[in-house]
């Protein structure tokens, strides 16, 4: 186990590193910084010395090592747009992104466990079916039009939840940290618990509709793979009730796929939601880097990607480690 722990983080930096080449290429590749930095009457004799200053004149190579020993330290330097560190304008965006994608992934999971595992108990039955055409619906509504949808009927007909943003103003001096939602939680804060559950609700929904569909698919295919066994036919034949066969002899069995998926999608959600953080004004990671786009900023476009790249990769290491537990017949060399 130790030694594939050990190849799998080589394995993790050297994706890292691929990273690392591909967005400060696309990035450099856009045009001159300083023409889209600085004003457009500039002379060129200011944009030549802007390049100097900012080391953009020197050969791409040396730009990129100069980025490479910065991102080794998370240093992604200043923010063009507000002179402050690019990663921590990430970092504090960062509370957003990861309570909306625990809630997202917590409403996915909610759903899609119960209705795959019933489609697979019930196959062809009507049940079976709607939770199929449940499914395919949910994965072919685009998040965006789900999001407006939502906002229009819930928030402004039915004046039910908060359109956009985290908390309420008046609440935000409240809060000892940016996880306002976990921090309700654990100090037994009630208004704040509440009032930031009510604007995640929302745009946790539209995120996790979304991912609810693809889980309940896999855990629909593991479930009727495992169901079909033959210890599963002796478990039966023992007279263990039908709950226990499935609960205790199928689920765990059929678990190795849907934690795989289930990996991929929260490191998806932890990803940065951007259309849905977009829709809703959530401010998140994903929200912050279309803003850094459309500003050109691009030590934070680097910071944010970088980030959530580690985030994505770490929770896919995660997940392989998971399987030996899940299966004993996996063993790591």
């Amino acid at each position: 186990m130790r030694k594939y722990a050990v190849r799998r983080c080589m394995q993790m930096v050297v994706v890292l590193w691929g990273i690392s080449v591909v967005v400060f290429l696309v990035l450099h590749l856009t045009g001159d910084p300083a023409a889209l930095l600085l004003p457009e009457d500039t002379t060129e004799q200011d944009i030549v010395e802007y390049n100097k200053m900012m080391g953009f004149d020197d050969p791409l190579i040396v730009q990129y090592g100069r980025f490479l020993r910065g991102a080794v330290r998370f240093d992604f330097g200043l923010s063009y747009r507000q002179q402050q560190p690019a990663m921590d304008l990430v970092l504090q965006r960062m509370p957003a992104t990861i309570e909306l994608a625990l809630m997202s992934f917590l409403v996915a999971l909610s759903i899609a466990l119960p209705a795959g595992v019933i489609s697979a108990t019930r196959r062809g039955t009507p049940m079976d079916h709607a939770g199929m055409l449940t499914a395919l619906v949910g994965q072919s509504v685009p998040n965006f039009w789900l999001g407006l949808i939502l906002i229009v009927f819930v928030s402004v007909h039915l004046d039910l939840l908060p359109t956009s943003g985290r908390i309420s103003p008046a609440l935000e001096p409240e809060a000892a940290t940016s996880f306002f939602l976990l921090e309700g939680i654990f100090t037994l804060n009630g208004k704040l618990f509440w009032n930031s559950l009510q604007h995640i609700m929302l745009p946790a929904l539209t995120v996790g509709l979304y991912a609810t569909a693809r889980l309940t698919r896999m855990i629909r295919s593991s479930m009727l793979e495992v169901l079909g066994e033959d210890y599963i036919q002796t478990a039966r034949s023992k007279g263990l009730a039908e709950r226990l066969v499935v609960r205790r002899h199928a689920f765990k069995n059929a678990s190795i796929p849907v934690v795989t998926l289930a990996g991929i999608e929260l490191g998806l959600l932890l990803g940065g939601t951007v259309i849905t953080e977009t829709v809703f004004s959530w401010p998140g990671v994903g929200f912050l880097s279309v803003e850094s786009l459309q500003n050109d900023d691009f030590p934070v476009v680097q910071a944010s990607v970088f980030l959530l790249a580690f985030n994505f990769v770490f929770i896919n290491l995660v997940v392989d480690l998971l399987y030996a537990w899940l299966d004993p017949r996996i063993r790591f060399e």
